[in-house]
Formats: C-alpha cells, sequence, structure tokens
C-alpha cells in the first residue's frame, strides 16, 4: 500500500480481518444462517449502506465481500473524492465487465456526498456496473439520496460489544505477524479492562491506543508491561459517539427531554452529562430547559420557568466548563418539580379552534376605541371593567365559541 511495508502499518490495519471467520461482533448480520452472510457466501450481494459507529467494521467488512466474491475492490473517500474520481472508477469497472469481472465500489462516508454526487453514482448502481457498498455514521434516511436507498440494502452495524473489543485485543498481543506478539508486552488485568472501556466499542481506538502504550512500554520497560497509567495516557479520554449536528444529537436531547418528563434525575443528570462530554451547546440545552419549564412542568410549579431562564443567563455569562452548575441546578429542579402539561394542551386547544372555526370579528365591548368616530360605531360599548365588578361576566370571546373551555386545573397544579 502505497510503498509502505506491511510492518510500517499501523496496527489497526495489520489486525484488519481478511475472511467472515476472522471478523468479530455483528453477530445479527454475519451469524450463521444470517441472510448477508448467506449473501456473501454464495456471491450473490446487493448493493448496501453499512450505517454504524465509527469502528465497527464498516470498512473491514466492505473489503471481505470484495475478498469474498471475487470481485475487484475500489475505495474512495467521499471527503476527499469527486465526480471525476467517480467517473475513472466508472470507466475501469465497465472494462472489467467486458472480461467478466465484478467491481466493488466502496464508498467511506458517502453521507459527505452531496446529490449531485450520489446521483452521479445512481444509473451505474442501477445496471449493476458497481456493486456499490457505501459506509455512514449518519442516518442515512436523512443523508442518502432517496433515489440511491431504493436501490441499496441498509444494513445497521452496532458498537462492538466490550467482549468483542477484549476478543481483538488479544489477539492483537499474541499475533506475531502483524501483531504485537513478537514484542511479547504484557497487558494487566485492570489495564485491559480500562483499555476496553474506554474504546468505547470502537475497536479502532482499542488498537490503536494498545499500539502507542506497547512502544511506550518497550521503550522503557524490560520485559515491556502496560499498566493502567499507561493506558490512561495512551488513550487520554473514552470515546464518544457524540455528534453534535447528526442523529446522536437528536437522540441524546430526547432521551433528556424525556427524562426530566418522567421526573427522573438520576436518568436527567447521565444524559445531561452525556451532551456536555460530547461537546452539545449548553445554549441549546438551555433553550431546551426552558421550553421544558413550561411544557412539562407549567402551572404545576411556574418557579421552574424562573429558574430555567436563570439558568439560560448564567450559562451565557458565565460560560463553560462552569456552565455545567446552572445546567445541573436547572435540570434538578425541573425533573424533581411536579408536572403539569395544561399550558401546551389549553394552547394547543385555543389553536384548534382558530384553524377549524371562522376567525370571527372581535365582539364590540372587547374593542379598542382610541377616536370619537370609533366611539359612535360602538366600539367599547358595554365593557365592564373587571377591577371595578367582579361579580359582572361578559363574553370575552366571539359568541360562536361561547362555553368553549381550554384550560382544565389539573389536580398537581
Amino acid at each position: 500500500m502505497l510503498g509502505f511495508a506491511r510492518h510500517e502499518m499501523p496496527l489497526a490495519a495489520r489486525m484488519r480481518p481478511r475472511s467472515l471467520d476472522e471478523f468479530v461482533g455483528q453477530e445479527s448480520l454475519l451469524g450463521a444462517g444470517r441472510a448477508l452472510r448467506a449473501a456473501i457466501e454464495r456471491d450473490a450481494v446487493p448493493s448496501m449502506i453499512l450505517w454504524g459507529p465509527p469502528g465497527s467494521g464498516k470498512t473491514t467488512l466492505a473489503q471481505i465481500v470484495a475478498r469474498s466474491t471475487g470481485a475487484n475492490f475500489e475505495g474512495m473517500s467521499a471527503v476527499s473524492a469527486g465526480v471525476a474520481d467517480l467517473r475513472r472508477v466508472v470507466a475501469e469497472a465497465k472494462a472489467r465487465q467486458r472480461v467478466g469481472k465484478r467491481t466493488v465500489l466502496f464508498i467511506d462516508e458517502i453521507h459527505r456526498f452531496n446529490k449531485a454526487q450520489q446521483d452521479a453514482v445512481l444509473p451505474y448502481v442501477e445496471d449493476g456496473t458497481v456493486t456499490l457498498i457505501g459506509a455512514t455514521t449518519e442516518n442515512p434516511s436523512f443523508e442518502v439520496n432517496s433515489a440511491l436507498l431504493s436501490r441499496a440494502r441498509v444494513f445497521v452495524l452496532q458498537s462492538l460489544s466490550d467482549e468483542d473489543v477484549g476478543r481483538i485485543v488479544d489477539r492483537a498481543l499474541i499475533d506475531r505477524e502483524n501483531g504485537l506478539g513478537d514484542r511479547e508486552v504484557r497487558l494487566d488485568g485492570d489495564a485491559r479492562g480500562l483499555l476496553i472501556s474506554l474504546a468505547n466499542g470502537d475497536a479502532r481506538a482499542a488498537l490503536n491506543a494498545l499500539e502507542f502504550a506497547a512502544a511506550t512500554a518497550v521503550s522503557r520497560d524490560q520485559p515491556p508491561a502496560i499498566d493502567a497509567s499507561l493506558v490512561y495516557e495512551a488513550m487520554q479520554r473514552r470515546g464518544s459517539q457524540y455528534d453534535k449536528a447528526g442523529e446522536m444529537h437528536y437522540d441524546t436531547i430526547s432521551a433528556f427531554i424525556k427524562s426530566v418528563r418522567a421526573s427522573d434525575p438520576d436518568a436527567s443528570l447521565y444524559w445531561l452529562a452525556r451532551m456536555i462530554d460530547g461537546g452539545e451547546d449548553p445554549l441549546f440545552i438551555a433553550r431546551r430547559l426552558v421550553i421544558a419549564a413550561s411544557e412539562d412542568v407549567g402551572l404545576a410549579d411556574s418557579n421552574g420557568l424562573q429558574v430555567a431562564v436563570a439558568a439560560q443567563q448564567a450559562v451565557h455569562f458565565i460560560g463553560m466548563p462552569e456552565g455545567f452548575y446552572p445546567l445541573a441546578h436547572a435540570t434538578l429542579y425541573l425533573a424533581t418539580a411536579p408536572k403539569s402539561n395544561e399550558v401546551g394542551s389549553a394552547y394547543g386547544a385555543a389553536m384548534e379552534d382558530v384553524l377549524k372555526t371562522r376567525n370571527d370579528p372581535v365582539p364590540m365591548h372587547l374593542r379598542n376605541a382610541p377616536t370619537q368616530l370609533m366611539r359612535k360605531l360602538g366600539y367599547g360599548e358595554g365593557y365592564h371593567y373587571a377591577h371595578d365588578d367582579y361579580n359582572v361576566t361578559q363574553l370575552n370571546v366571539p359568541p360562536a365559541l361561547s362555553g368553549r373551555r381550554y384550560y382544565k386545573k389539573r389536580r398537581s397544579e
């Protein structure tokens, strides 16, 4: 590859599985008898989109597909490739097709292709010039053209389990040809557990950290040993799958608000911490808290709105990292407060009448009468000033809506 000897490649690349039997994880897709595995084994692979988090095996699976089916593998990254690159690959694929050779076109991060680029692929997927395998960390429903989606199967890959990552790490430690077996590096039990945990289901992250830690251990210890402190140094922090612009952003804020609504302070704090750790905009979180204060707490505890607005102002004033204090303060207040959704339901009922009934004129007694002409026409006539006489009942909506009740006081208010 590009003139580099195999031993010069990163550990994660050297340890990449070359067959389905070596592939670790994704049993729901590749286990015995599963449809995708059967399609690969009988050489009947359709065009597909592999959707999953980093390090879950998307690129590896694409290469195994090409190798298992005897097809030529053409890989490109949507970050750097353009329409000209696609045309070159298609021209070469057509030449192979004439001699009975198939081409697997692998497009990494296909969600980064714009509509024109995705459209350029479409006819060649449709006529079988290439078998497309696209890899994406983003929901293809939002990021891939519907026309392309309709011609490809979507397979969802999950984050690897800790057991899966552990198997991959152990394999790398003993493999003398491609792994670290020739260095005889010892990975302490606590260090192994920490490495697996911090990898967060990302095999590539685990192997990259293991390689760095092993190199450090070899340079300073004999025999080389990797302890927990060295793992911390190599990994720095837990791998995060949070994406402020992607589906995880929406899923996590949804979990956060639903936990607040369910009066679960512990879950609410957990999702808050996940968002802050992922680099979410703190003012976005604050805005959602302000909404929840009226939508979910509402009149059951109107102080909640004051607390949420104060948190927004405080975060804006002090910034991060200390901004977690007012955010956590507001989160706990709203999560433990009594709940009422009457604000939203009452407003919704009123809006339904606005949309579904005549927009009748404002009753004359409720109209403003700033001029003599308007007063002569009866504007404001018959209006009772409520502060002067609380016993007088007057109609405050158009006559057609007389008796409508939108707001119903709840027991919890």
